[in-house]
């Protein structure tokens, strides 16, 4: 089933439509105060039930913020409109939609996609229109002085896979002479962490083994053949969607050690279902934002938007994962908001102005869901900090506290790959 923009998924795993909204949900009148977004993301391909829940929790949230007056300022809140479409994950369909986004006047537009927002970053740097790559895109983003408009503000995928090696070399105690296998979907997301992770096997002493699949991730024995004959100590895997429940289980049937198998960001509670939950126990994974409903943003939404029958989906999915990511996606957002409000004293919220107030945030938690997060103009992660979580048969549990690792690394290569892209554009 095709979605259009007046069209989205609010069911978890199923990726079927569930209702028809209208162009900008919640919004009473042209008259209101209103910020325009834009999500151009891949409903029905890759990331299918990752986007779908990552909406759902975005959506929740911004019906909070809307439900309580929208963001406060002088004269009366101003409310958020998100219009979402689907891209099926595909280039030409996420700049389709942006140009729309951008005659409609939407100044935010979050594609949830590494190929998709690569396609669009010339764009909102032309047109300055900010492009939020949240747990997503390409890490070099990171330095804002080449990539102004475009904000990951969060850990790159760089800053997660020198975590998780920084968490593998803390069980070893040492990785020198160690073999890390790194299994990965063959397109820009799977292989964006190669060049960090080969300077760490140089720095750390371990041996780095590549083994790509194609996309979607569906058959990926080839790969594992070739690594099972390796004899890695440790397994990191890196794609979305249906490719990691894949690579776990064809780790698990190639006599991986659960607890030596380590993932990006990518991995949730409807995968370990996929998975087995207890045959996934030990699985450790990034985790960016905490799960469960324990943070009181996720009350607030529970109590305030799913306990009124207005959440965008299924109640069961509330505090899941991609749930939590897309509150924090929301709320880093509005944060901006509330600063551009703060700084124009109430009058308008600009691209010029959002633009400014998401590279100035500050020691901004969401209520206890993420990490500090403190942007700049020279630091669009806003200063990389994710934890290790373990599966521990029924949840995502804490492993370690919030930190970052090898940062001067991680920097060496965003200045490098920045300064490349300030000569060439690519």
């Amino acid at each position: 089933m095709t979605l259009d923009r007046r069209q989205f998924v609010a069911t978890g795993l199923g990726a079927t439509l569930a209702t028809t909204l209208p162009l900008f949900p919640g919004i009473a009148s042209a008259q209101e105060r209103v910020v325009k977004f834009g999500m151009c993301q891949d409903f029905t391909v890759v990331y299918t039930f990752v986007t779908a829940e990552y909406s759902q929790g975005q959506r929740d949230y911004f019906t909070l913020v809307n439900e309580r007056g929208g963001v406060a300022a002088p004269g009366g809140g101003w409310k958020i409109a998100a219009d979402i479409v689907d891209t099926g994950n595909a280039p030409q369909r996420g700049i389709e939609a942006y140009e729309r986004f951008k005659r409609e006047g939407v100044i935010l537009v979050d594609p949830l996609s590494t190929p998709v927002s690569r396609a669009l970053v010339s764009r909102a740097l032309q047109d300055k229109i900010n492009l939020v790559t949240i747990v997503s895109g390409r890490s070099d983003a990171a330095d804002g002085s080449a990539f102004p408009y475009v904000l990951p503000l969060s850990p790159s995928y760089w800053s997660q896979a020198a975590i998780l090696v920084e968490y593998m070399a803390q069980q070893d105690k040492d990785l020198k002479g160690k073999k890390i296998a790194f299994v990965h979907i063959d397109t820009a997301f799977g292989r964006e962490p190669l060049p960090l992770l080969q300077e760490l096997a140089k720095r750390r002493g371990f041996e780095l083994l590549p083994f790509p699949y194609a996309p979607p991730g569906n058959e990926q024995s080839a790969a594992w053949t070739q690594l099972r004959r390796a004899k890695p100590d440790w397994t990191m895997i890196w794609g979305g969607g249906v490719g990691q429940t894949v690579s776990v289980k064809e780790a698990l049937r190639n006599g991986i050690p659960a607890d030596r198998i380590a993932s990006v960001v990518w991995l949730s509670e409807s995968d370990m279902k996929v998975v087995g939950n207890e045959q996934a126990k030990g699985v450790v994974k990034v985790e960016v934002a905490a799960s469960g409903r324990e943070p009181k943003i996720l009350q607030d939404i529970v109590r305030e938007v799913v306990g009124k029958g207005k959440g965008a989906g299924p109640q069961e999915l509330v505090g899941t994962t991609y749930y939590n990511i897309g509150v924090m996606a929301g709320a880093i957002m509005v944060e901006g908001v509330r600063r551009a409000l703060e700084a124009s004293k109430g009058t308008s919220v600009t691209a010029e102005g959002l633009n400014e107030a998401l590279r100035s945030i500050k020691g901004f938690t969401a209520e206890g869901l993420i990490p500090p997060l403190n942007t700049s103009k020279t630091d669009h992660q806003g200063g990389g900090m994710a934890r290790i979580a373990q599966w521990d048969g029924k949840r995502w549990a804490a492993k370690s506290d919030w930190l970052a690792a090898d940062q001067d690394v991680v920097f060496q290569l965003i200045r490098a790959s920045s300064a490349e892209f300030k000569k060439t554009g690519t």
